[in-house]
């Protein structure tokens, strides 16, 4: 049986490229591929504090993306959302702000208050809302979060992984990318004459970074979803358990550089491309040509891309009649340390059967030259 590739997840990386980490939890990997560079107790249920929020603004961007409200909607600020400790975006009591605003409330200035705004104005209560994060992060395979609130307060049962993070924060980038854009870019957002800079420090760097979301709490310590960006390569970094948000800063570039300076993306073939132009047996052309089924790209450490191998299999000459999708072969790719991967090819154009004279004339030059008329 083959077995085909789709999402290249191959585990940790050789331990002579390992890299110190003082984070209790650590989950880095390339958006593109799925290439797991690093972890480190990714699947260890951890507080998540504010990294909570990008659950919550999903949720919103959803809803914006459905046609069910608009950023100029307003929602009202009840006295629990106005009193609610921690980061606050400071929306006055009883006000109605706009949707778009608590959207930079929450993603900018990490508002607590902003949260609760939009959790009780969409889903009735805030229990109601943190329910729905809950099923939306299972939905999306962050099946070991549980989410109690929309700020990430410290809140008994309120869990998640630096994995299941780093789920959220792929689907976010995947299903909006003009949101993401939008939003969790800002350096500073000012409401109620009140200016605030974003608390990801990875911004302020000329290093790629985008966003997304820091966290500190006394239990959780502190943490921080991190999306960076060089060249045609994005990683997405979780880290959390910090002791000071100096060492988050200095982790977080850390790891974040170390992945992108260590590991290139290898692109071997791209879906369509053509891999081989192959005989045809008795057919009204003679070749035809194999094309990749997706997209073959690899994650290595740049040591070791002269390690990369690659052979196509199949079966020639091929034998009319084909159709235009036919799977007839594959490609192996051999990745160091990793093993052996294998592709489908499929033909690229239908080619017809050869006409009787055709067939026979196939047959009269394959017996003296051992191989068909062109």
């Amino acid at each position: 049986m083959w077995k085909f590739l789709s999402f290249l997840m191959f585990g940790l990386i050789d331990s002579a490229l390992a890299i110190d980490v003082q984070a209790p939890q650590v989950y880095l990997k390339d958006f593109d591929t799925g290439e797991v560079l690093l972890e480190k107790n990714a699947d260890q249920q951890m507080v998540p504090s504010s990294m909570s929020k990008i659950m919550t603004a999903y949720l919103v961007f959803e809803r914006l993306k459905s046609g069910d409200i608009k950023l100029d909607d307003t929602l009202h600020v009840s006295q629990a959302a106005w009193q609610m400790g921690g980061s606050k975006m400071f929306v006055p009591i009883n006000d109605k702000v706009k949707i778009d605003d608590l959207l930079h409330g929450v993603i900018v200035q990490s508002g607590n208050d902003a949260c609760i705004v939009l959790a009780e104005g969409l889903g009735g209560t805030e229990a109601a809302f943190a329910e729905e994060m809950t099923r939306k992060a299972h939905e999306m395979g962050a099946k070991n979060s549980t989410f109690v609130n929309s700020t990430g307060w410290p809140d008994e049962g309120h869990l998640t992984t630096a994995k299941d993070l780093a789920i959220i924060a792929e689907k976010t980038i995947r299903d909006f990318p003009e949101q993401y854009a939008k939003y969790y870019g800002l350096k500073e957002f000012t409401y109620n004459n009140i200016k605030q800079g974003n608390r990801n420090t990875l911004l302020y760097k000329n290093m790629g970074a985008d966003g997304m979301k820091t966290g500190h709490t006394d239990s959780g310590g502190y943490g921080i979803v991190a999306s960076a960006k060089q060249g045609d390569r994005r990683l997405i970094l979780v880290i959390n358990g910090l002791p000071s948000s100096k060492a988050r800063d200095q982790e977080a570039t850390a790891l974040l550089n170390w992945g992108f300076n260590t590991f290139k993306n290898y692109k071997i073939f791209g879906k369509g491309d053509v891999v081989e132009v192959a005989d045809v047996w008795s057919g009204a052309e003679p070749k035809v040509s194999l094309v990749a089924t997706q997209n073959v790209i690899f994650t290595l450490p740049r040591s070791q891309r002269k390690e990369l191998q690659t052979k196509v299999i199949y079966d020639s000459p091929l034998a009319a009649p084909l159709k235009a999708g036919d799977q007839i072969g594959m490609i192996e790719v051999t990745v160091p340390s990793k093993g052996v991967y294998q592709i489908p090819l499929e033909v690229q154009q239908d080619v017809k059967e050869a006409s009787f004279f055709q067939r026979i004339n196939n047959s009269v030059h394959y017996l003296l030259w051992g191989k068909h008329s062109s």
